[in-house]
């Protein structure tokens, strides 16, 4: 079984109404999915986590080398990909692009085995997961505390059990948000806040204190994520326990901010961390230290299928009789080919996400989606 095409499909769909996180403003969703194509035909599909046309120009760099190779040799092929480019950056696109081809090779590895990757991570230890809507964008035009709180009243009523409200606009805005999120969620609603590392130390500080009256179960990217001495003040400094990590590519990327508990959650991406290989060791490494795994989902349903078989696999920590579950981010913004790519959508019901069971990421491609969405070129 060989490798014989590596291939990218660039997917885009312009917002009629733009949004903006602390750090980024979105005016279209854009997406990269990875397809590697074998001698005996079989097809694997991943996804990268960041801007599309740069990553698929870092896995079209990385064909030279998956050309010919066994595809069932995830380790030896990350292994040469990750040296191939080392010396130019053990982060960011070179990271992305690698881990997209991972997800992809694990896809062909469990249609070759016909197995679902959560079997060949270890096992099943769940077989749904309750999904968190993501959402509550600053978006144009809008009152956003108002927005923010609609956002979050129908999210309740859908039945998911918690949320993220994107914060780092300024802290009395975001307290205004947080206090109108909290009253439409009611008291049983668990919220968590995303700061998208738009804050700087002293007001992720004042925010944490300020904020945790309203109950939130993490303060998510409070700084940028090179400031990890930052991060340590802010988790020291304010009650609310502090998420990141999904700009934190590699084991590599994780080792210090895990080993030295500058966060209480770790939030590897699996379509940026790595991929299958990568995201495994650093659960492994997080369990070591007692830090909460909840992985990042940014994408299409490729990229969802992906953190549900990896979830699936996710080793209860500790084990006991009732164990802390993970959960499911998913996303809520305007995206329309999310779903589309996929034959079967990934859709929850009253906030529970059932995990695919069928071989590899246990989804179909509909190609025909991959034409309507096709990105033009600007």
């Amino acid at each position: 079984m060989k490798i014989v095409d590596v291939r990218t499909h660039l997917l885009e769909h312009r917002l009629a109404v733009p949004f903006q996180s602390a750090s980024m403003r979105f005016d279209r969703r854009a997406h990269v999915l990875v397809e590697i194509v074998c001698d005996d035909g079989t097809t694997g599909w991943g996804e990268c986590l960041g801007p599309a046309r740069p990553n698929a120009a870092v896995v079209a760099a990385y064909k030279t080398w998956l050309i010919g190779a066994n595809p069932l040799e995830t380790e030896k092929i990350w292994a040469v990909l990750y040296n191939a480019l080392r010396d130019q950056g053990q982060r960011g696109l070179t990271l992305t692009a690698l881990s997209g081809i991972d997800i992809a090779l694990w896809d062909i590895k469990g249609k070759h085995f016909n197995a679902p990757v959560s079997i060949l991570l270890g096992g099943r230890f769940r077989e749904t997961v309750k999904a968190y809507a993501t959402g509550s964008f600053k978006r144009d035009g809008v009152d956003r505390v108002e927005d923010n709180a609609t956002d979050i009243a129908g999210y309740r009523a859908q039945g998911f059990h918690a949320s993220k409200i994107k914060v780092g606009f300024g802290i009395e805005e975001d307290l205004r948000v947080i206090k109108a999120a909290r009253e439409a969620a009611g008291t049983d609603m668990r919220l968590m806040a995303d700061g998208n590392h738009g804050y700087g130390v002293l007001e992720a500080v004042e925010f944490g204190r300020r904020a945790a009256e309203y109950g939130l179960d993490w303060f998510e990217e409070p700084v940028v994520p090179e400031q990890l001495a930052a991060y340590r003040e802010v988790r020291a400094k304010q009650p609310i326990p502090v998420a990141g990590g999904e700009t934190w590519h590699s084991r590599w990327g994780m080792k210090e901010p895990i080993e030295t508990r500058c966060i209480d959650i770790v939030q590897p991406d699996l379509a940026g961390v790595g991929g299958f290989t990568e995201a495994k060791r650093v659960a492994d490494l997080a369990a070591l230290h007692g830090v909460r795994v909840v992985p990042h989902v940014w994408g299409t349903a490729v990229h969802i299928a992906a953190a549900l078989q990896f979830i699936a696999a996710m080793v209860p920590d500790p084990v006991r009789v009732n164990p802390i579950e993970p959960i499911l981010e998913f996303d809520r913004t305007d995206n329309p080919f999310r779903q589309a790519v996929i034959n079967t959508p990934i859709e929850h019901q009253n906030g529970v996400v059932a995990i695919p069971n069928g071989p590899g990421l246990g989804i179909e491609i509909n190609r025909d989606a991959l034409a309507d969405f096709k990105m033009k070129d600007d």
